[in-house]
């Protein structure tokens, strides 16, 4: 984090121990080697039981005993650190200690806890809105007004299934902001700029509600192939994100495999809902087709 005033150690390409300080000033950084903003005459390394021991003579700025400190570790690539994880124990250390009374303690677990509550809410609101909803709202449209008993109801289904889910995942969208403004210098490049994308696709297919002609207007037909592609789109994104997010969480691997085969389990329940479908659109066409067959046949039955 900017204005940190690191101590750092580790084994460089030579096999060598390297201890030096570091004042971090950019979110960029590479840990370069400089002074800090209080003395440091000596420090030095030990690594022992596969652990990096940092020893450190400090001259403590006048009349500041107590100071908040983080622990870290990660990989390095040749003679430069690493970007430490950003998940599990590294969100949680984070520590106190007073150097005129030794004592330290512990506040890093109750701060990542509520990081962590957030992000945990911010991913099922997703996952449950544009992920489940999103695809069953699509499915009810697509599929039910082919069952003459499910009119209109398919039409409320589909309303609802999607107004729920955009105001459920507004509100995902929402705390996935607040993670970002909380956490800054963390980039998720890809996952904020599909879930910005998401965002405005709804609220487009929100508002072209308004605009929805009625279905014998000459404008219908673009309407609908406009309210179908953004429609589309969105769930694809949704679903791809959902992975992405999925990921950065880093959750059990249970939990990815669940929505997966929650996926396939919808998309089996698509593609029978499609071939009937087609089988009923089909046999309408034949249907009408005889019906109109004898008349144009047959004079006598014009008259």
């Amino acid at each position: 984090m900017i204005g940190a005033q690191c101590l750092v150690a580790f084994r460089n390409s030579s096999g060598l121990l390297r201890a030096y300080t570091s004042p971090i000033s950019s979110y960029g950084t590479r840990l370069e080697e400089g002074p800090l903003s209080f003395r440091v005459p000596r420090i030095a390394a030990e690594f022992t039981n596969n652990q990096m021991i940092i020893y450190a003579t400090i001259e403590l700025p006048r009349e500041s005993t107590r100071f908040t400190h983080v622990w870290q570790h990660g990989a390095a690539s040749g003679d430069t650190p690493l970007m430490h994880s950003m998940d599990g124990e590294h969100v949680r250390s984070v520590g106190t200690i007073d150097f005129s009374t030794g004592l330290t303690a512990d506040v890093g677990t109750a701060t990542a806890g509520s990081r962590n509550r957030i992000r945990n809410v911010h991913g099922v609101l997703n996952v449950v809105s544009w992920g489940i909803m999103m695809p069953i709202g699509a499915m009810a449209a697509r599929y039910l007004k082919v069952f003459k008993v499910a009119n209109p109801a398919w039409f409320y289904l589909h309303v609802m299934c999607q107004s729920s889910a955009y105001i459920m995942g507004m509100v995902g969208w929402g705390l996935g902001l607040k993670l970002g403004h909380d956490s800054p210098g963390v980039q998720r490049t890809v996952h904020r700029n599909i879930g910005i994308t998401l965002f405005v696709l709804a609220t487009l297919q929100v508002f072209a509600l308004f605009l929805r002609p009625k279905p014998d207007h000459k404008y219908r037909f673009y309407w609908n192939m406009y309210h179908h592609s953004i429609g589309y789109t969105v769930i694809v994104l949704s679903i791809v994100n959902i992975f992405e997010g999925l990921d950065k969480l880093d959750p059990e691997k249970k939990w990815k495999r669940a929505y997966a085969g929650l996926l396939i389990f919808l998309g089996a329940i698509a593609i029978l809902l499609e071939a009937y479908t087609w089988y009923v659109v089909l046999k309408g066409r034949r249907q009408s087709a005889s019906d109109k067959h004898p008349q144009e046949a047959n004079p006598m039955n014009g008259a």
